[in-house]
């Protein structure tokens, strides 16, 4: 084997005044000039609001009392360290609105305001740190002049008898800002600002001036750092148009667009400093693109009961200039797949599947996309095998920033086999998907609500059927506690077919409940009107006891997810859900899953574990069911 070495030499870390240069996880002692240890106690005095939680709020504040155990760099280092913990302390009291609080510190017992940059100390050094909180301040007089602009103080919680704290009081002007700029003023600066704390009456009169300056249009939008993506396609995709009033807002969205495309490695959208002759507000854009636009991925997955499978794709992000995003996915599966339990069934040979897809941004303005795709395959769950191939081509527009809106053209054909023979089938439809999401996080939400619609009339061009489907799907999260330690999370589900007998709608467009996105515990597909379990003339043995699958369907879950640490979630859960060959499913026949996950919380999402048990098993259904993937399972 042929390889090569090269000496390094690491740089050590060390303190000078204070102040580390080159630490690392791994310093476990570190080369400091001059170490010299010491020691800490913190006094904090009794306060007039008696205040129990002043003390720790002092504690967690000094770094002396965080360093504590580790050297400084001298008695020098030891001087201004505690000199720079002395301003920290006294913010924290500003900060907890008392404006009358001393802190003394003492080392050796000399007051640092008295020692001399040249004292020396032996260690450790006794480190003293004294606090009289004081009172807590109220706010008094308040006036916030915004030049004519009205804004009320109070709804910023500036108001008499309100906090002092500094924190709060710069928070509220800060929001008093941003919503100036908000208004279409891009010019707001504070141009006055007078705070005075009265000892006497432990008030804090506020008083600030706002120079909320012009609303102002925005102007022409420059691009700049695109060297094969077209800058004029740039400048497009940001939907900011010339004339329309400033506003942060689109700034960022403009911004979220732009990285959205794929193609960029870093964005920047703003404002100019300054308006154009016109009295315009130019945009500045500035992107550096990606340096490969080529990307692919490999998969693999085995299950002991659906066998290995391998998956993979490969595409291109800016096919012709403008973000064209084109991939090809291919994946096969059920390679060795075996019955366990006597509850699969028989299958012949994998299936695969194959997909083309090409996206175009921009079609129908920066919020849209146009979505193209060919798609060919075979599958095998349980209740049908499938052959098919369609083609899909439809956009997607972002309604705003919650609600999407996307309309397709479908046509397909499919050979399917079940119970009862073999059909082929060529179809046309016009899927249409609305969506609602507010969550805090796809994959791991805390609050929020998802919701979906979807509506697909069909129509059987060799059978001359017509059939509409419909499908709501509504998910939430709430968090009670402010921790997010505990998250209780529900999700429901109805779907009907309309305008057919349930033999005349290809298999695949029936509903099925069962499986680990609907109700775990019990096989895919398994909870739905079943086959007979004897095959007459004519009919295929391998699909006695299969599910059918119904014309309407209602499911739901109901899950807490208890975090145990930081990283940790064990979720007991509740699935429930039923399909019937009627319109409306009969809620006599539903049934019931349960079971307990575990969640790895990690900056990709969760990692999810779950195992559950069916209370009301069919013919098809195991003891239990094992589920592993990542993200929450709804």
């Amino acid at each position: 084997m042929l390889g090569f070495a090269a000496l390094t030499h690491e740089a050590s870390a060390f303190e000078l005044f204070g102040i580390k240069f080159f630490e690392s996880e791994d310093d476990s002692d570190l080369d400091v000039i001059n170490p010299l240890q010491y020691t800490v106690r913190i006094e904090v005095t009794q306060t007039p609001d008696g205040d129990a939680d002043i003390a720790s709020t002092i504690e967690d504040a000094s770094v002396l009392a965080a360093d504590e155990g580790e050297p400084v760099a001298g008695s020098l280092g030891l001087i201004a360290k505690a000199r720079t913990d002395r301003k920290r302390l006294v913010a924290a009291l500003f900060e907890n609105a008392r404006y009358d609080g001393l802190v003394y510190i003492f080392l050796n017992g000399q007051n640092i305001s008295d020692i001399e940059p040249d004292t020396k100390f032996n260690g450790p050094v006794p480190v003293l740190i004294r606090v009289l909180p004081g009172p807590k301040y109220e706010l008094g007089r308040v006036s916030v002049n915004t030049g004519g602009i009205p804004v009320n103080p109070s709804e910023y919680g500036l108001e008499r008898g309100g906090s002092a704290s500094s924190v709060d009081v710069l928070e509220a002007e800060s929001n008093i800002y941003r919503e100036l700029r908000e208004d279409g003023r891009p010019f707001v600066a504070v141009t006055r600002r007078d705070i005075l704390a009265d000892a006497a009456t432990d008030t804090l009169d506020y008083l600030t001036e706002i120079s909320p300056g012009p609303r102002v249009p925005f102007g022409e939008t420059w691009v700049s750092g695109p060297e094969t993506v077209d800058p004029g396609f740039v400048a497009y995709m940001t939907g900011i148009y010339a004339g329309e009033v400033f506003s942060p807002e689109e700034l960022e969205q403009a911004r979220q667009r732009l990285v959205d495309l794929g193609v960029f490695s870093s964005v920047v959208v703003k404002e100019a400093k300054g308006q154009a002759p016109d009295g315009s507000l130019p945009v500045q854009v500035t992107v550096a693109e990606r340096q490969n636009f080529g990307f692919y991925g490999l998969g693999a997955t085995y299950s002991n009961t659906q066998g290995a499978g391998a998956s993979g794709y490969v595409g291109y992000r800016n096919l012709f200039g403008r973000a064209e995003n084109i991939r090809l996915d291919a994946s096969v599966s059920r390679i060795g797949a075996t019955a366990v339990s006597g509850t699969a069934r028989d299958l012949e040979g994998i299936d695969f599947s194959t997909s083309l897809v090409f996206e175009k941004p921009g079609v129908l303005g920066p919020d849209s996309v146009y979505i193209g795709s060919i798609s060919a395959g075979r599958e095998q769950p349980l209740a049908y095998d499938r052959l098919f191939v369609n083609a899909t081509s439809g956009v997607e527009y972002e309604i705003d920033e919650n609600q999407t809106l996307k309309v397709s053209v479908k046509g397909e054909y499919e050979e399917i086999t079940d119970f009862l023979d073999t059909r082929e089938y060529l179809i046309g439809s016009v899927p249409t998907v609305y969506t609602f999401d507010n969550r805090d996080n796809e994959l791991n939400p805390t609050e929020g609500f998802f919701a979906e619609a979807r509506l697909e009339p069909s129509y059987g061009i060799n059978t001359s059927t017509f059939f509409l489907t419909s499908r709501l799907d509504g998910r939430t999260y709430y968090s009670p506690l402010e921790s997010d330690r505990l998250v209780l999370a529900g999700r429901l589900g109805y779907g009907t077919v309309f305008g057919a007998d349930l033999q005349d709608v290809p298999n695949d467009r029936r509903f099925y409940a069962g499986g680990g996105g609907s109700v775990r515990g019990y096989e895919f597909q398994s909870i739905s009107p079943y086959f007979p379990s004897n095959a007459g003339p004519g009919q295929n043995e391998i699909f006695e006891d299969t599910p059918q699958g119904g014309l309407s369907l209602f499911d739901g879950s109901a899950e807490a997810r208890i975090g145990v640490t930081e990283n940790i979630q064990i979720v007991p859960f509740v699935d429930f859900g039923v399909a019937s060959e009627d319109l409306v499913p009969d809620f006599g026949d539903v049934k019931i899953g349960t079971g307990i996950g575990a969640r790895y919380l990690t900056n990709f999402g969760p990692i999810r574990v779950d195992v559950a048990v069916p209370l009301d098993p069919g013919p098809r259904d195991a003891d239990f069911q094992f589920y592993a993937g990542i993200g929450q399972a709804f």
